[in-house]
């Protein structure tokens, strides 16, 4: 059953939209990840423009962030004060991307930026994971002990 989406002006088929939210929020329900970082390609390579992929994702983003947010609190699983730094730097980061977003589209040049981004960032993403699951089977093959890490310590910060 096709649906004609007015601001990305193109039909699409309403059980491939609702098999995808379905899937992107099981996935991020049950391995905690985010599911922006799915959907938006999702939405891109099914032909939506990127920019209305990217502001359209945000529903499905605060719907199970809300939800996630309280069953933490139910089991007071949440850091107050990391929450509220989190909190300030996402409003900070959120009020520039819309200031870089508006000249970027006045440029022409937004579908463009985003697509190179997101390229990037999951380019980068699995390299680093890619890196990090070779060197754990090298350890493992070679019999050397793995050095503890406090929580919250990474060599690469």
């Amino acid at each position: 059953m096709q649906v004609y989406l007015p601001i990305a002006e193109i039909p699409v088929n309403m059980f491939v939209i609702f098999g995808m939210g379905g899937a992107v929020g099981f996935l991020s329900g049950l391995f905690g990840i985010g599911g922006g970082f799915l959907l938006t390609p999702l939405l891109i390579f099914s032909g939506i423009p990127p920019a209305v992929s990217v502001a359209t994702v945000t529903t499905q983003v605060v719907a199970s962030s809300a939800s996630a947010v309280v069953t933490y609190w139910r089991r007071k699983a949440i850091d107050l004060k990391l929450a509220t730094m989190l909190l300030i730097g996402g409003v900070l980061g959120s009020l520039l991307g819309v200031i870089l977003f508006d000249v970027l589209q006045s440029v022409g040049q937004l579908d463009l930026v985003i697509s190179l981004a997101y390229v990037t960032f999951l380019g980068a993403i699995g390299s680093l994971m890619l890196i990090e699951s070779v060197r754990a089977i090298r350890r493992r093959k070679s019999g050397a002990r793995v050095a503890a890490r406090r929580p919250g310590q990474h060599n690469w910060i």
